[in-house]
């Protein structure tokens, strides 16, 4: 075929545009559309990329793959347990099962609400811990509410459909919290392979937009569950879960993995003898115990002597803080005096009954010795007329 076309060539190609498709010898029209009808696809091959969600350097996730596979494993097990008792509560044939799991920022959440939609506020108590300052958000969708109420009054098996802006009456709004509360109440089973918690409602907020529990820009969890009823409509429940609450439930639930581990009891006795090793405590040399009525000890003055009803050589006992725990001889080492240990205390030492009849001990001493003793033999009317007797001791 010569480069350039002849009159009648183009004539004959123009004529056959004009009637339609070309004939069956006459490929090269064929050539010409299958060319002009590639190039649009190979502008469309970018689009593609529109799919993959960017990544935002300036707000980096707050969780790992780990937690979130965690939070799933959580949320399918309530799926599991919610589908359970709404279908035995209300008597209708319902398939829930979770539909996304991500985090995001509580603005996404709030955004996807209408003017009228309810949204309720949700308190958790953790065994222990108490109860968390930041509450759970939840949502479900008129038309799941509506089918349920419509089932609780004795309704039929039909599906109640709704637009976007259905607004709740006084008589469906108390059943909602009463919906709210099966439906609250099961997250405490589906946490419990984890952890002790246990979901209160704390209010039904009917303007979301106003909810000022979370910060707009705080990190969350959504969790969309998707609800199938009788497989005549799809419903949907929506959980948000604060990033701080989160990270308080993902300590806890961290530290009780660690003990079923048993890192918890792995003997660390060397590094905490380590860490006592440069601690003080005081050292205590007991020579005896003697008893004084106030009397005599008033009457004490320099060079009395007072008798400690012990041998010379008789065994000292030692005291680390206020715990006997050595015995010794008493002497002298480089000319101070010094105790010479003998004997470790093993057991608990008692006096004698005798010797303890009417004497009390203070709370602040040692039980094991009656080193410290008060004598309550003397009352107030005495101490009173000792006072009257020596006005030198009012001074």
């Amino acid at each position: 075929m010569a480069d350039v076309l002849s009159q009648s060539q183009i004539d004959a190609l123009l004529k056959s545009m004009q009637d339609g498709p070309p004939k069956e010898e006459k490929e090269e029209p064929k050539v010409v559309e299958v060319s002009v009808q590639e190039s649009p696809k190979k502008e469309e091959a970018p689009a593609k990329e529109d799919n993959f969600s960017k990544y935002d350097f300036y707000s980096p996730r707050k969780f790992t793959k780990e937690k979130i596979r965690l939070l799933k494993s959580i949320f399918d097990n309530y799926a599991r347990i919610l589908t359970s008792q709404v279908n035995g509560i209300f008597r209708t044939m319902t398939d829930i099962t979770v539909l996304e799991l991500r985090e995001t920022r509580y603005y996404e959440y709030v955004n996807a609400f209408h003017e009228n939609d309810c949204m309720t506020i949700v308190e958790t108590h953790v065994d222990g811990k108490g109860t968390s300052n930041v509450p759970l958000m939840s949502y479900i969708s008129p038309g799941l509410t509506l089918t349920l109420v419509s089932h609780m009054l004795g309704g039929t098996d039909s599906v109640m459909k709704t637009d976007g802006d259905y607004r709740y009456t006084d008589v469906e709004m108390a059943l909602y919290r009463r919906i709210m509360e099966y439906i609250v109440h099961a997250l405490g089973d589906g946490f419990s392979n984890y952890i002790n918690a246990e979901f209160k409602i704390s209010k039904v907020e009917t303007n979301p937009s106003m909810v000022q529990e979370v910060g707009l820009d705080e990190t969350v969890v959504i969790v969309v569950l998707n609800v199938d009823i009788s497989g005549l409509a799809m419903e949907r429940i929506r959980i948000c879960l604060p990033g701080t609450l989160l990270e308080h439930m993902f300590k806890i639930i961290d530290n009780r993995k660690h003990l079923a581990r048993g890192f918890a009891y792995e003997n660390n006795q060397d590094v905490i003898m380590e860490h006592l090793r440069a601690s003080e405590f005081p050292l205590t040399g007991q020579l005896g115990i003697v008893k004084l009525d106030i009397e005599d000890l008033y009457h004490l003055k320099v060079g009395d002597v007072i008798d400690l009803n012990k041998e010379k050589d008789s065994s000292v006992k030692l005291y680390v803080g206020r715990q006997p725990w050595f015995t010794g001889k008493m002497g002298v080492f480089k000319k101070n005096i010094a105790v010479r240990i003998e004997e470790r205390i093993m057991q608990k030492e008692e006096l004698p009954k005798d010797d303890t009849e009417g004497f009390t001990q203070s709370p602040d001493e040692p039980e094991e010795d009656e080193e410290f003793i008060s004598n309550p033999g003397i009352d107030a009317e005495d101490l009173q007329e000792l006072l009257d007797t020596d006005p030198s001791l009012d001074e």
